[in-house]
């Protein structure tokens, strides 16, 4: 169903607020870079088999210098992008000039990138090379890191009592562990973790209680979460911040206890300051609770005190109105979007697309995409397919057709989109009874890079050669490979012969 898209892309725009500022497309205009510093040639390098090792070197050549602070800037950057192949290169060619003081938080980065593009065995081969002065606890902590991003508890504990035995008492350490309970389902073992904390003589930080918090919170234990949060409130060395409150408003949103969350809401907001984040968290929280007056005083506020506006900003505040249905206001603050935006991010009118779809608007979404195209815009594959959905759910299977079939055409937008098998299994059932076997081949053919050949393509196949009179033992013959089993549908279409 469409809605089923709303919520994928309404969790992905949450996701999107966390990223890093490489992420962030501003919609206020801004004049187009002139690539005078060196991030500015690096980051449009997106495609991580294209090296930016010869833009380095060429930045060299011309006679430009390199700071030290300046490649780890762009390390880091590179990682809060997740483009771990690129901020290796960076990290080794700086190593590798002989002219930087690699410092131990250096190694250790290098070392956390290794592990994350080569994997486990390279980065543990890369610490075992370090020389003891190297083998800081930052290089340990690196390497801790890796066994938890892996799974590995057993590793991970011996890992970490090592380094406890070497007197390294980082916070970030017990950190990692509760972590590795969080992501392995083990939520209640993260209390014991922060317990074991302070027998150690180790100070929790505010991440420690953060992720504290999102374990009893996982197990709806809505009372610790709360006498958690006082003790925090009790800790003259931390303040609480609103990325925890809003955690904690969060867990009580989806708990269904409305007063509780608007409690934590209002401190949550007392915090936020000029934070667009935080703006946007309360945005979404107030969406939840289908509260539209919160979210438009909020939006008014986000706009008065961070002054530009992001595209991640736009998309979470039209998500939290078409969630609520309000599908006019919407439309007014896309064409607020449209007229300030730099750069065109198709991930903002997607969700008034999809609005349209949930509401059986499917001729609106229609327009509005196509008037898009007019202006000279390439959709990315996702607003063809949202339209594809939008028309299967209205039984209009034609158009839906020639929806895939322009998704299929801007695929190089997003080498990472995949159809919706459901959008695919009903296209290819009223194409078996509908269309010619070149068309269908030529379809089928196209499809073959973005998803398996798999029995549904199999059978719309055969339905199509068997109403023509054609033998179907090529077709046969193609299952093979891909370990296709005829089954009863099959047989009955084979059977129709």
């Amino acid at each position: 169903m469409a809605s089923s898209f709303f919520s994928a892309i309404l969790n992905k725009s949450h996701n999107l607020a966390k990223n890093s500022l490489l992420a962030i497309s501003y919609c206020t205009v801004r004049q187009p870079s002139s690539r005078r510093n060196l991030f500015s040639r690096i980051s449009p390098l997106g495609d991580p088999s294209v090296s930016v090792i010869p833009v380095l070197d060429k930045w060299v050549e011309e006679g430009n210098k390199v700071k030290e602070l300046e490649l780890q800037r762009i390390i880091r950057g590179l990682r809060g992008h997740r483009r771990f192949t690129h901020a290796l290169e960076v990290s080794k060619w700086m190593s590798s000039m002989g002219i930087y003081a690699f410092s131990p938080s250096d190694r250790a980065v290098q070392l956390d990138l290794i592990g994350k593009v080569h994997g486990l065995e390279f980065a543990e081969s890369y610490f075992q090379d370090l020389s003891d002065q190297d083998k800081t606890e930052k290089t340990y902590g690196a390497l801790l890191n890796c066994y938890v991003r892996e799974g590995l508890i057993d590793k991970s504990l011996s890992h970490l009592q090592k380094m406890k035995d070497m007197g390294f008492s980082s916070p970030l350490n017990y950190n990692n562990i509760m972590c590795l309970y969080t992501h392995s389902n083990q939520h209640e073992k993260v209390p014991d973790v922060l317990s074991q904390m302070k027998v150690d003589g180790v100070s929790p930080d505010i991440f420690s209680y953060r992720i504290c918090i999102s374990s009893y919170g996982a197990r709806s234990d809505l009372d610790a979460m709360e006498k958690l949060l006082l003790e925090i409130e009790r800790q003259p060395h931390i303040s609480t911040d609103w990325m925890t409150y809003s955690m904690v408003a969060n867990f009580f949103i989806k708990a269904g206890i409305k007063e509780k969350a608007l409690i934590y809401l209002s401190k949550c907001e007392h915090k936020v300051h000029k934070d667009a984040l935080g703006y946007n968290h309360l945005i979404s929280h107030y969406g939840s609770l289908g509260n539209k007056k919160m979210m438009m005083r909020l939006w008014a506020l986000h706009k008065d005190h961070c002054k530009r506006l992001a595209n991640r900003d736009y998309i979470t505040i039209l998500g939290s109105l078409v969630k609520l249905g309000e599908l006019e206001e919407a439309e007014k603050l896309l064409e607020e979007w449209e007229s300030s935006c730099y750069c065109y991010d198709f991930r903002v009118p997607n969700i008034l697309l999809i609005g349209y779809s949930q509401k059986g608007l499917i001729g609106k979404a229609d327009t509005l995409l196509r008037d898009i195209v007019k202006k000279g815009k390439t959709p990315t594959p996702n607003s063809w397919s949202i339209l594809a959905t939008g028309y299967v759910d209205k039984q209009d299977m034609e158009k839906a057709f020639d929806c895939l079939k322009e998704a299929l055409v801007v695929r190089a937008n997003n080498r990472n989109w995949r159809p919706k098998p459901r959008v695919i299994l009903s296209v290819l059932g009223w194409l078996g009874d509908n269309r010619d076997i070149v068309e269908i081949e030529d379809f089928v053919n196209s499809l073959k890079p973005v998803m398996s050949f798999d029995r549904d393509m199999n059978d719309a196949l055969i339905k199509v050669y068997t109403r023509n009179g054609k033998e179907v033992d090529g077709i046969l013959e193609k299952m093979d490979p891909y370990k296709i089993v005829e089954d009863e549908e099959t047989e009955k279409i084979l059977s129709s012969r």
